[in-house]
Protein backbone atom coordinates (compact mmCIF):
# COMPACT_ATOMS: atom_id res chain seq x y z
CA UNK A 1 0.00 0.00 0.00
CA UNK A 2 2.50 2.35 0.67
CA UNK A 3 5.63 3.11 -1.71
CA UNK A 4 8.73 4.94 -1.95
CA UNK A 5 8.96 7.12 -4.52
CA UNK A 6 12.65 6.99 -4.76
CA UNK A 7 15.21 6.09 -1.91
CA UNK A 8 15.30 9.07 1.31
CA UNK A 9 11.98 10.15 0.04
CA UNK A 10 8.58 10.24 2.39
CA UNK A 11 6.39 6.86 1.62
CA UNK A 12 3.35 8.03 -0.59
CA UNK A 13 0.02 6.96 0.16
CA UNK A 14 -1.59 5.60 -3.14
CA UNK A 15 -4.39 8.20 -4.18
CA UNK A 16 -7.46 5.49 -4.01
CA UNK A 17 -6.99 4.92 -0.15
CA UNK A 18 -6.34 8.64 0.04
CA UNK A 19 -9.35 10.09 -1.31
CA UNK A 20 -11.88 7.22 0.43
CA UNK A 21 -10.18 8.65 3.77
CA UNK A 22 -10.75 12.31 2.67
CA UNK A 23 -14.32 11.37 1.85
CA UNK A 24 -14.62 9.59 4.71
CA UNK A 25 -13.13 11.85 7.60
CA UNK A 26 -14.77 15.21 8.44
CA UNK A 27 -11.80 16.51 9.60
CA UNK A 28 -10.10 15.67 6.45
CA UNK A 29 -12.79 16.93 3.94
CA UNK A 30 -12.19 20.27 6.14
CA UNK A 31 -8.66 20.69 5.50
CA UNK A 32 -7.03 23.47 3.04
CA UNK A 33 -5.19 21.59 -0.16
CA UNK A 34 -2.07 22.29 2.01
CA UNK A 35 -2.60 21.22 4.97
CA UNK A 36 -4.28 18.16 3.74
CA UNK A 37 -0.79 17.41 1.50
CA UNK A 38 0.95 17.46 4.79
CA UNK A 39 -1.18 15.36 6.36
CA UNK A 40 -1.00 12.69 4.07
CA UNK A 41 2.91 12.80 3.84
CA UNK A 42 2.41 12.58 7.82
CA UNK A 43 0.12 9.52 7.41
CA UNK A 44 2.18 7.96 4.96
CA UNK A 45 5.20 8.07 7.23
CA UNK A 46 2.95 6.90 10.18
CA UNK A 47 1.74 3.65 7.44
CA UNK A 48 5.47 3.07 7.05
CA UNK A 49 6.85 3.12 10.42
CA UNK A 50 3.63 1.77 12.44
CA UNK A 51 2.54 -1.38 12.77
CA UNK A 52 -1.21 -1.44 12.78
CA UNK A 53 -3.12 -4.84 15.24
CA UNK A 54 -6.50 -5.59 14.80
CA UNK A 55 -7.24 -8.44 17.68
CA UNK A 56 -9.64 -9.90 18.50
CA UNK A 57 -11.48 -10.66 15.10
CA UNK A 58 -11.28 -7.59 13.61
CA UNK A 59 -10.34 -7.00 10.16
CA UNK A 60 -9.11 -3.73 8.47
CA UNK A 61 -9.12 -2.91 4.87
CA UNK A 62 -6.32 -0.47 3.48
CA UNK A 63 -9.02 2.33 3.47
CA UNK A 64 -9.78 1.45 7.20
CA UNK A 65 -5.59 1.96 7.71
CA UNK A 66 -5.54 4.91 6.00
CA UNK A 67 -8.17 6.51 8.40
CA UNK A 68 -6.11 5.45 11.08
CA UNK A 69 -2.89 7.02 10.32
CA UNK A 70 -4.70 10.33 9.37
CA UNK A 71 -6.59 10.41 12.59
CA UNK A 72 -3.77 9.75 14.95
CA UNK A 73 -1.78 12.24 12.43
CA UNK A 74 -4.42 15.17 12.55
CA UNK A 75 -2.75 16.62 16.17
CA UNK A 76 0.59 16.37 14.28
CA UNK A 77 -0.10 19.06 11.05
CA UNK A 78 2.29 21.87 13.46
CA UNK A 79 4.53 19.74 15.53
CA UNK A 80 5.79 16.98 12.58
CA UNK A 81 6.44 13.92 12.81
CA UNK A 82 8.54 13.94 15.28
CA UNK A 83 5.27 13.42 17.44
CA UNK A 84 5.47 9.91 15.88
CA UNK A 85 8.90 9.11 18.18
CA UNK A 86 8.99 6.57 20.84
CA UNK A 87 6.86 3.86 20.10
CA UNK A 88 5.93 1.56 17.03
CA UNK A 89 1.97 -0.35 16.89
CA UNK A 90 -1.21 0.66 16.91
CA UNK A 91 -3.36 -2.37 18.43
CA UNK A 92 -7.25 -1.78 17.53
CA UNK A 93 -10.05 -4.06 18.77
CA UNK A 94 -13.48 -3.92 17.61
CA UNK A 95 -15.13 -2.42 20.67
CA UNK A 96 -14.85 -1.11 23.91
CA UNK A 97 -12.12 -3.31 25.90
CA UNK A 98 -11.13 -4.51 29.31
CA UNK A 99 -8.25 -4.52 31.33
CA UNK A 100 -7.16 -5.30 34.54
CA UNK A 101 -5.61 -2.76 37.49
CA UNK A 102 -4.20 -2.82 40.48
CA UNK A 103 -3.00 -0.37 42.52
CA UNK A 104 -0.56 -0.02 45.56
CA UNK A 105 -1.74 2.78 48.05
CA UNK A 106 0.05 4.70 50.63
CA UNK A 107 -1.09 2.10 53.57
CA UNK A 108 0.26 -1.27 51.32
CA UNK A 109 -3.05 -2.46 50.59
CA UNK A 110 -3.92 -3.71 47.19
CA UNK A 111 -6.91 -2.33 44.88
CA UNK A 112 -8.08 -4.66 42.21
CA UNK A 113 -10.39 -3.35 39.20
CA UNK A 114 -11.90 -4.01 35.95
CA UNK A 115 -11.44 -0.81 33.53
CA UNK A 116 -13.73 -0.21 30.35
CA UNK A 117 -11.81 1.55 27.89
CA UNK A 118 -12.42 2.86 24.19
CA UNK A 119 -8.44 3.96 24.48
CA UNK A 120 -5.08 3.76 25.73
CA UNK A 121 -1.52 5.45 25.18
CA UNK A 122 1.13 3.37 26.97
CA UNK A 123 4.63 5.53 28.21
CA UNK A 124 6.90 4.01 25.36
CA UNK A 125 4.51 1.42 24.20
CA UNK A 126 1.63 0.52 22.24
CA UNK A 127 -1.47 3.21 21.98
CA UNK A 128 -4.88 1.30 21.69
CA UNK A 129 -8.13 2.58 20.07
CA UNK A 130 -11.87 1.03 19.99
CA UNK A 131 -12.55 0.64 16.43
CA UNK A 132 -16.71 0.85 17.44
CA UNK A 133 -15.55 4.13 18.99
CA UNK A 134 -13.43 5.40 16.13
CA UNK A 135 -16.41 4.87 13.80
CA UNK A 136 -18.75 7.09 16.43
CA UNK A 137 -16.38 9.85 16.65
CA UNK A 138 -16.45 9.78 12.74
CA UNK A 139 -20.25 9.68 12.51
CA UNK A 140 -20.27 12.68 14.78
CA UNK A 141 -17.59 14.30 14.16
CA UNK A 142 -18.17 17.70 16.13
CA UNK A 143 -19.56 16.28 18.92
CA UNK A 144 -17.08 16.73 21.04
CA UNK A 145 -15.24 13.14 21.13
CA UNK A 146 -12.20 12.28 18.92
CA UNK A 147 -10.31 9.35 21.08
CA UNK A 148 -7.39 8.72 18.32
CA UNK A 149 -6.47 12.52 18.93
CA UNK A 150 -6.72 12.05 22.61
CA UNK A 151 -4.61 9.05 22.81
CA UNK A 152 -1.94 10.99 20.36
CA UNK A 153 -2.35 14.08 22.84
CA UNK A 154 -0.56 11.65 25.03
CA UNK A 155 1.87 10.54 23.38
CA UNK A 156 2.57 14.19 22.36
CA UNK A 157 2.92 15.12 26.20
CA UNK A 158 5.28 12.25 27.46
CA UNK A 159 7.97 13.34 24.57
CA UNK A 160 9.38 15.69 27.22
CA UNK A 161 9.69 12.49 29.74
CA UNK A 162 7.14 14.16 32.17
CA UNK A 163 3.13 13.03 31.49
CA UNK A 164 2.00 16.56 32.72
CA UNK A 165 -0.12 17.93 30.12
CA UNK A 166 2.33 20.43 29.07
CA UNK A 167 3.78 18.75 25.42
CA UNK A 168 7.32 19.93 24.39
CA UNK A 169 7.62 23.53 23.79
CA UNK A 170 9.86 26.39 23.90
CA UNK A 171 10.88 27.39 27.48
CA UNK A 172 8.81 31.05 27.11
CA UNK A 173 5.73 29.47 25.80
CA UNK A 174 6.22 26.34 28.21
CA UNK A 175 6.08 28.87 31.09
CA UNK A 176 2.69 30.43 29.52
CA UNK A 177 1.22 27.50 28.73
CA UNK A 178 1.94 25.75 31.93
CA UNK A 179 0.26 28.67 34.11
CA UNK A 180 -2.55 29.04 31.97
CA UNK A 181 -3.72 25.18 31.40
CA UNK A 182 -3.10 25.18 35.66
CA UNK A 183 -5.73 28.51 36.24
CA UNK A 184 -7.48 26.71 33.79
CA UNK A 185 -7.63 23.11 35.30
CA UNK A 186 -7.91 24.18 38.63
CA UNK A 187 -10.90 25.94 37.69
CA UNK A 188 -12.69 23.63 36.11
CA UNK A 189 -12.04 21.00 38.71
CA UNK A 190 -13.59 23.06 41.00
CA UNK A 191 -17.22 23.37 39.00
CA UNK A 192 -17.12 19.88 38.59
CA UNK A 193 -16.55 19.43 42.21
CA UNK A 194 -19.39 21.56 43.10
CA UNK A 195 -21.77 19.33 40.55
CA UNK A 196 -21.83 21.80 37.89
CA UNK A 197 -23.30 20.43 34.97
CA UNK A 198 -20.46 21.43 32.77
CA UNK A 199 -20.46 21.86 28.61
CA UNK A 200 -17.14 20.16 28.53
CA UNK A 201 -16.69 16.44 29.69
CA UNK A 202 -15.84 16.32 33.18
CA UNK A 203 -13.29 13.55 32.31
CA UNK A 204 -11.14 16.72 31.95
CA UNK A 205 -11.02 16.60 35.46
CA UNK A 206 -8.90 13.63 36.84
CA UNK A 207 -5.93 15.18 35.91
CA UNK A 208 -3.74 18.16 34.28
CA UNK A 209 -2.78 15.22 31.17
CA UNK A 210 -6.68 13.84 30.86
CA UNK A 211 -7.49 17.91 31.01
CA UNK A 212 -4.93 18.50 27.95
CA UNK A 213 -5.98 15.01 26.26
CA UNK A 214 -10.13 16.11 26.42
CA UNK A 215 -9.32 19.97 25.08
CA UNK A 216 -7.62 18.48 22.74
CA UNK A 217 -10.48 16.22 21.13
CA UNK A 218 -12.43 19.77 21.74
CA UNK A 219 -10.20 21.72 19.64
CA UNK A 220 -10.53 19.31 17.07
CA UNK A 221 -14.20 18.75 16.96
CA UNK A 222 -16.07 21.25 18.83
CA UNK A 223 -13.46 24.41 19.11
CA UNK A 224 -16.14 27.17 19.50
CA UNK A 225 -17.46 25.35 22.17
CA UNK A 226 -14.20 24.97 23.81
CA UNK A 227 -13.17 29.11 22.83
CA UNK A 228 -16.48 29.58 24.76
CA UNK A 229 -15.79 27.68 28.24
CA UNK A 230 -11.88 27.45 28.02
CA UNK A 231 -10.54 30.25 25.88
CA UNK A 232 -7.55 30.74 27.37
CA UNK A 233 -6.92 26.82 26.65
CA UNK A 234 -8.05 27.16 23.12
CA UNK A 235 -5.60 30.02 21.89
CA UNK A 236 -2.64 28.00 23.61
CA UNK A 237 -3.91 25.03 21.46
CA UNK A 238 -4.50 27.15 18.33
CA UNK A 239 -1.31 27.76 18.56
CA UNK A 240 0.50 23.78 18.70
CA UNK A 241 -2.36 22.04 16.50
CA UNK A 242 -3.40 24.94 14.25
CA UNK A 243 -6.76 26.07 13.50
CA UNK A 244 -9.20 23.45 13.61
CA UNK A 245 -10.63 21.98 10.73
CA UNK A 246 -13.97 22.76 12.03
CA UNK A 247 -13.30 26.83 12.84
CA UNK A 248 -15.45 27.91 10.92
CA UNK A 249 -18.33 25.66 10.96
CA UNK A 250 -21.36 26.03 13.13
CA UNK A 251 -20.93 23.80 16.67
CA UNK A 252 -23.60 22.13 18.59
CA UNK A 253 -22.77 21.24 22.21
CA UNK A 254 -20.39 18.87 22.83
CA UNK A 255 -21.69 15.60 25.02
CA UNK A 256 -20.33 13.68 27.95
CA UNK A 257 -18.38 10.15 27.99
CA UNK A 258 -20.42 7.58 30.88
CA UNK A 259 -19.21 5.45 33.55
CA UNK A 260 -15.77 7.72 33.96
CA UNK A 261 -13.29 6.28 37.05
CA UNK A 262 -10.10 8.19 38.48
CA UNK A 263 -7.51 6.17 37.49
CA UNK A 264 -4.31 5.68 40.04
CA UNK A 265 -2.08 8.78 40.37
CA UNK A 266 0.53 9.60 37.20
CA UNK A 267 3.17 8.47 39.20
CA UNK A 268 1.85 4.87 39.93
CA UNK A 269 0.48 3.81 36.76
CA UNK A 270 2.35 2.98 33.22
CA UNK A 271 -1.04 4.10 30.68
CA UNK A 272 -3.08 6.79 30.00
CA UNK A 273 -6.70 5.89 28.75
CA UNK A 274 -9.79 6.63 27.99
CA UNK A 275 -12.64 4.85 30.00
CA UNK A 276 -16.74 4.72 28.17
Amino acid sequence: MIRRLFPGAPPTIPDVPWAAACERLPWVAALDDARRQRLRTLSGAFLHDKTITPVAGLELDSEARVALAALCCLPLLEFGAQGLHGWSQLIVYPEAFRVNRSHLDAAGVMHEWEDELIGESWDSGPLVLSWADVQADIAEPDAGFCVAVHEMAHKIDVLDGLLDGTPPLPREWQRAWARDFQRSFDAFVERVDAGEDMPIDPYAAEAPEEFFAVCSEYHFSAPALLAEVLPDVAAHLVRFYGASPFATRDQKPGGNRTEKQAPPSSSDRPTLSSPR
